[in-house]
């Protein structure tokens, strides 16, 4: 892999790998740098209020109205409620191409409620929390994409546009924005993601889908006249059970996974209706597929042999991400030269403390965060999903990790909640922001590389390709 950039990025850049919220001040010499390096308390306060609000998928009002005031004020074109989804916007700065997406995502996790301690604790009445740290995602990309603004007002052509996608977290908000063409006319398109690692993302991940089953059946006396009723808890458990049998005989890469959400009000009433929501997921949707179709065999079964009925809805799906080679060795080079987070004696003593009480006593792990490791393509796998897999098959895209949590946790859990909403999250999300606007900036003045990227992109996707997608035509599943 080239690791070479022009003499003059490196005379920029590489004193900044030492730096912990920001480079030396006298090599601030681009303009979208000099922004981020300014206005870090302004964005460690608006992820805090991200944090706070903690707002789940398509419900996210506040957060991206937040988010959307902030874009106008710095002159962004703001267009709100797209897709049919009303906290889905599109905001754009700059006129002509290249035309460079960036995507931000502010969604929170169902009972991921966490207080900024370095211990458990839920805040009093517990409720959502951003256990994926997606109001670090939401404010590392809107950070990048006003300090590309930045930039292309010193006169630079081109087009920077920052869309907002909600419900990244079970809701499949990107499949829906791309089934209405709202990535299409960009070059290249940047994504990055909170992580306690500073990496490039090469790998597929794992296409899926979101399936809810609702069985009914016919209620009655448990004890008193079992006999008339007919289980549709009964119905779930036996699904689930052929379902659990189901895994020894898929590929090993294939994940199942599933949760019951309504299993029936009280024992002595024989429910007549009850409802399991799965994930089905594999690195080829073509076998995400294949288990769909099983998994309703299954379901059928399941009402034969309790005599009730069944019903499925797909809420969302995800594809397999499409790499970028192209584009994601030029986020590694950036990446590489920006080096990665430092934790002041503060930030390092409140990783310590979390570490003892998440049983950890071997603090030689925090030294991660202040590497840069290899594309995960290299020795780190990648088994989880995303609806931005759907993006990449429309537009090429290149996906960064920024070590944004203290390396605690294994995902989705009270430490990363905790960690995102401190400054630990916010030296994250403004690393992110410095890679997303040196990669925006040299693709608008490279259009070499900007061809290559293309290039690769209509050879790995194949001449006659169609996004076909796996949630069907239905509408977004928003709230009531």
């Amino acid at each position: 892999m080239r690791k070479t950039l022009p003499i003059l990025l490196l005379a920029l850049l590489l004193p900044v790998v030492a730096a912990s919220a920001k480079p030396p001040r006298q090599l601030r010499k681009n303009a979208g740098l000099h922004y981020l390096d300014d206005h870090f308390l302004r964005y460690d306060s608006l992820q805090k209020q991200l944090h706070g609000l903690a707002e789940t998928g398509y419900r996210e009002f506040r957060s991206a109205e937040l988010l959307c005031r902030h874009l106008e004020q710095h002159g962004f074109r703001v267009e709100r409620g797209v897709a049919g989804i009303p906290t889905a916007f599109i905001a754009a700065f700059g006129e002509g191409g290249p035309v460079i997406g960036v995507m931000a995502e502010y969604d929170a996790l169902p009972g991921m409620a966490q207080d900024t301690v370095p211990f458990r604790r839920a805040p009093a009445g517990g409720g959502a929390g951003h256990g994926c740290g997606h109001n670090l995602l939401g404010t590392g990309s809107v950070a990048g994409a006003v300090a590309v603004s930045k930039w292309l007002a010193e006169g630079h052509r081109g087009t920077i546009r920052l869309f907002g996608c909600p419900a990244e977290e079970g809701g499949g908000g990107k499949a829906y924005l791309m089934r209405e063409g709202c990535f299409e006319g960009l070059d290249a398109m940047l994504d990055w993601h909170p992580d306690t690692r500073n990496t490039v993302n090469t790998q597929t991940g794992l296409a899926n889908v979101q399936v809810r089953f609702t069985f009914h059946g016919r209620s009655a006396h448990a004890s008193g006249a079992p006999e008339q009723g007919r289980s549709a808890l009964d119905a779930v458990e036996a699904f689930d059970f052929m379902m659990n049998l189901l895994r020894e005989h898929v590929p090993q890469t294939t994940r199942i996974h599933y949760v019951i959400t309504d299993g029936g009000r009280a024992p002595n009433v024989v429910p007549d209706r009850a409802e399991v929501l799965y994930y089905l997921r594999s690195p080829q949707r073509t076998v995400v597929g294949e288990l769909l179709d099983r998994a309703l065999k299954a379901a059928e079964g399941a009402a034969l042999g309790t005599g009730t009925t069944f019903e499925h809805e797909i809420i969302s799906g995800n594809y397999e991400r499409l790499p970028n080679r192209t584009l994601s060795e030029l986020l590694y080079r950036n990446l590489e030269c920006l080096g990665g987070i430092r934790y002041d004696a503060r930030e390092r003593a409140f990783a310590v403390e979390m570490l003892r009480n998440s049983g950890i006593t071997d603090t030689a792990c925090l030294a991660r965060v202040s590497r840069v490791e290899p594309p995960s393509d290299e020795g780190l796998a990648a088994w989880v999903s995303s609806d931005v897999g759907n993006v990449t098959w429309g537009v090429p895209t290149g996906s960064l990790r920024i070590a944004s949590f203290v390396p605690a946790g294994s995902g989705h859990c009270w430490q990363q909640t905790a960690s995102g909403g401190t400054t630990i999250g916010t030296k994250g999300a403004m690393q992110a922001a410095r890679v997303i606007c040196l990669t925006a900036c040299t693709l608008y003045t490279d259009p070499a590389t900007l061809a290559r990227i293309r290039a690769e992109f209509l050879e790995r996707r194949g001449p006659d390709f169609r996004f076909e997608p796996l949630m069907g035509d239905r509408t977004p599943p928003l709230p009531l």
